[in-house]
Formats: structure tokens, sequence, C-alpha cells
């Protein structure tokens, strides 16, 4: 008589069936030609990069040039101890193979310290601007936008069309700009410049949570208008469209509930070019951010890249817009996750 533990041996699948059975899985072997189109796509982003940046006139030791007091001798050694005396292919395959190999993105002349550990410092804080935005946005963008569209032409559609259009009229530094000025009439209630405040140390965690989201009051909603109208437009419209469908003529002339209507048939229908745009607007909150942190003095990456190209200090540059297009990638990924999340009748890939 075969044991318990035989029987149940026999009865699972090898091994091997287990993982044909897995990468069967559409939406796995997706990620897996996403991911892998995903860093084809970064090898040439960083071809196109290392050569915009050698384009550019001069380097990083033009300042130190300028100073009487340093000699060529000087110079020299500094270039040869940068790597700046290399030609610039070769500049390029040390900088890729030390991060194929290390993982390490190079040494930043300007603020000497690592580029990984200083990128890393940084891309947390740019972060937190772009996740509080996106939240913000949608929340509000995506509910005035089905009000505007279930209520046609009223009064409330008509003061939020005036609105999406102001928003999209202003540029993002305007209103960065803008609401500056406002902060400067308003200071201390609203503060401006880094992310804590002096005695951020003395508070418990529960209050420099608060601290760092007092002082991220500002550029989240600088981020956020011009997004926010855009998307509130753009909600509108999608679900007018979807309401003048035949399939949902027939589901009022069944008699069903005009709530289960809007929000189970049409919504659902009408969110879906929305989600679509979740991986680009990811992406463009942070080549937004750049402005908001420049005017409001947030320490996160968007500020660094901007004294990185002041400086023309190449590494952390590049590896600033390596993030840039990691994040891009990565956000359309998930779009497309999602996609199929809300909409199961899509199919990620070609099923023949």
């Amino acid at each position: 008589m075969a044991s318990p533990q035989s029987t149940s041996s026999k009865s699972q699948p090898p091994l091997t069936q287990r993982l044909l059975r897995l990468f069967e899985n559409d939406t796995l072997l997706y990620i897996l030609q996403r991911l892998g189109q995903g860093l084809l796509t970064l090898f040439f982003a960083s071809i196109l990069c290392f050569a915009v940046m050698q384009l550019a006139p001069g380097d990083f030791l033009d300042t130190y040039s300028q100073n009487p007091t340093v000699s060529q001798e000087m110079l020299d050694d500094l270039r040869r101890q940068y790597g700046l005396d290399q030609p610039p292919v070769t500049q390029y395959f040390l900088w890729l193979t030390s991060i194929v190999t290390r993982g390490d993105f190079g040494w930043s002349l300007m603020f000497q310290q690592n580029v990984t550990t200083l990128i890393s410092s940084r891309v947390a804080n740019t972060l937190l601007l772009s996740i509080f935005s996106l939240i913000i946005t949608w929340s509000i963008a995506i509910p005035l936008g089905i009000v505007a569209a279930v209520r046609q032409n009223s009064t409330l559609d008509r003061v939020l069309r005036v609105v999406s259009y102001g928003g999209q009229g202003f540029p993002s530094f305007i209103t960065a700009l803008l609401l500056l000025i406002l902060a400067q009439n308003l200071t201390p209630l609203v503060p401006v410049g880094n992310m804590t405040s002096v005695f951020h140390e003395d508070l418990s965690p529960v209050g420099k949570m608060l601290d760092i989201l007092w002082h991220a009051f500002l550029p989240t909603l600088a981020l956020s208008i011009t997004s926010f109208a855009g998307l509130q437009r753009l909600m509108r419209g999608q679900l007018l469209d979807v309401l003048r469908q035949d399939y949902i003529r027939t589901a009022r002339a069944k008699g069903l509930p005009e709530n289960k209507v809007i929000y189970v048939h049409a919504l659902r229908n009408a969110i879906n070019p929305l989600v679509t745009l979740l991986g680009f607007e990811f992406a463009a909150l942070l080549s937004g951010s750049f402005i908001a942190e420049f005017f409001f003095n947030w320490p996160g990456l968007g500020k660094l890249i901007l004294d990185a190209l002041r400086a023309q200090d190449p590494y952390v540059v590049m590896a600033g817009l390596m993030m840039g297009a990691t994040m891009l990638i990565v956000g359309n990924l998930l779009a497309d996750l999602l996609l199929k999340a809300v909409d199961p009748r899509i199919q990620l890939t070609d099923s023949k």
C-alpha cells in the first residue's frame, strides 16, 4: 500500500510542467517581453544621452580653468583623475561596464559623492511629490469629469469647463511662480523652501510626517493644477461619447437605474483611455517636478539634475535621465496591466 506522501507527490505535476504552465500565462509573457524591450530602450537612450552630453561645449573643469591660481598641470591631473582625458566612446563603455558589473553609476564631480548614493537620496523625495500629485489629480479630476458629463451644459458644467481651460492655459512655471508669490504673503502659514522645518528632529514620528506633508503642499499643488485640468476634460469627453452609445440607450430602455447605467456600464468603458495615460502622467510628473523643485527649493531629483547640468557634471545628469526613462517604461507597463485588470477582455499578447 502506497504511503500518503508518495500518493500526494504523484498527484502533483512535475516541476517542468509547472514551469511550462507558468510561462503559458499571457500576462507573465507580456511582462517579460516588455522588460526585455525596456532594457533595449534604456541602452539606446543611454547612448543618445551620452552623445548629447558630449556635444555640449566645455566640461566640468572649465570653471577651474578660469581661476588664475589653478595651473595647467593641475588641470591635466584633474582631467586624468576624473577620466575626462579619455575618448568619449571609452568613457561611455567604462561607465556602462561599471553599471552592469557593479551597479555603479559613476562619481559626481560636483558633489564629490557616489552617483548611485546621491540619486537614491533624492529620488524618494521626487517620487513623494509625484505620487501625491497623481493621487490628488485623479481623485479630483475623475469625479468632476463625471459630474460635468452627467450634468452637461448646466451651470456647474460651464464653470468646470472654464476652470479646466484656465488650468491648461497656465504653464506649469507660471503656476509655480504664482503659488510662490501667494506663499510669500501667507508665510509662515505655508512654508517655502526645503522639505522640513528647522525643528523637524524634535518632532514625534507623526509630527515629522505632517511636517513633510506641510512643506509638500505647494509643490504638489503646482504639479497637480495643469494635470487636473486636462484629465477632467478628457474624462468628461470620454463619458459623453460612451453615454451616446446604443447599448446605453438599451440599458435605459430596460429600466435600469440611472446610477447603474452610468457607474457600471458607461464608466467602465469610458475609463479605459484614461488608464492608458497613467504611464505618461507618471513620467511627465518627473519632468514637471524640475520646475516645482526649483521654485520651492525641494531637494529632489529634478533640482539635482538642474544643478548638475549647470555644472556639467556628466554622470549625475546621465543617471537622472536614465531614471526618467525607467519611470516612463515602468509607468507604461503598469498602465497596460491596470487596463487589463479594468477590462479582462483585452489581450496583452497575441493568442495565436
